[in-house]
């Protein structure tokens, strides 16, 4: 329904998507709609690609940090604009970099609508680019997830994370390149045969089929009362960001699997605890939080979309930092 709605072609100074509010789409959807944009980058993720040479997965982790923030206020992306900065284009290594940006676009279903391609010398060094993306979306005004009703009682539920994501990649190289001396192409025992640079790689998880899919499945119950991406910052900085004053979340320590390379790091740095759930997402890419008696059935619905997914914990009186248990 977003790709159809992309009006023009190539090479214009403006992409063009269709809002006309009398369309099916929005007749059924959207009788009082909000625009809701946002805007992100994958950091320093794409020093790991240019080692590695591999660039066409960077683009899924640019759409991804953009459209799983989004969703957080239950918003559906609509469309897509990316941003990449060259010191010069290498038209193979561009195309790499756009085509994921497709695939995460095809991932999310939302429409790349345009970009912009600039070359810049004098500020990337040879080989070196960055790129970010601005994405745009649409909720009913009524259905917007705020957190304004999550109370005492409700479960969070946490959606597995693919590894790393897009944060922390600084204390990542630090730690397995300057202190334990891996090379890219190394495989750590711990990693089950994937290398140091593939598991870097590995691009973010996007979240958004499967969470939309449970709204649309409880639009009229509204039993999903906050949600949280977690990027920098991990757990602790991330859900108090989506709760009511004098609220916290009650975690159970190990109530799920954290993917082998955060044990890596820090068993390597070696980093404490505290610094690695401060920095990590440590295996919880997206947490939902729900009233406790949907929580098995959005559970089982998420992982009919392929979600791995656990209980984490509850929401208590106290805060603003999240409890750990």
């Amino acid at each position: 329904l977003t790709i159809g709605r992309v009006m023009g072609g190539l090479g214009g100074f403006a992409g063009l998507f269709r809002l006309d509010f009398n369309e099916k789409l929005f007749k059924q959807n959207y009788r009082d709609p909000v625009l809701v944009a946002c805007t992100d980058s994958v950091g320093t993720k794409m020093l790991v690609a240019v080692r590695m040479k591999k660039l066409d997965t960077i683009g899924i982790d640019c759409v991804a940090m953009n459209v799983n923030d989004m969703i957080c206020c239950g918003a559906e992306p609509l469309f897509l604009v990316d941003y990449l900065a060259v010191n010069k284009v290498i038209p193979a290594k561009a195309a790499d970099i756009i085509k994921g940006v497709v695939d995460g676009c095809m991932q999310s279903g939302c429409a790349l609508l345009g970009g912009e391609t600039c070359e810049m010398p004098d500020v990337y060094r040879p080989g070196d680019f960055d790129i970010a993306g601005f994405a745009v979306g649409v909720v009913e005004r009524k259905r917007i997830i705020d957190g304004s009703t999550v109370e005492p009682g409700d479960v969070a539920i946490g959606l597995a994370s693919d590894g790393l994501h897009s944060n922390g990649y600084g204390l990542a190289r630090r730690v397995l390149f300057d202190v334990a001396g891996y090379k890219l192409a190394d495989r750590p025992a711990e990693l089950d045969g994937r290398s140091v640079g593939e598991e870097l790689l590995r691009p973010t998880r996007i979240y958004v089929k499967s969470v939309l899919d449970v709204l649309k499945q409880y639009k009229v119950k509204r039993v999903v009362k906050a949600m949280a991406h977690i990027t920098g910052g991990g757990l602790p900085d991330n859900l108090p960001r989506v709760l009511p004053a004098g609220l916290t979340v009650r975690i159970k320590r190990n109530s799920w699997q954290s993917p082998p390379i955060f044990k890596l790091i820090a068993r390597k740095g070696p980093v404490d605890q505290l610094e690695m759930s401060h920095v990590f997402n440590m295996g919880v890419g997206f947490v939902m939080i729900v009233a406790h008696s949907f929580a098995r059935s959005i559970m089982n619905r998420l992982r009919r979309s392929g979600e791995r997914c656990w209980i984490l914990g509850k929401v208590k009186r106290g805060g603003p930092d999240i409890q750990w248990a």
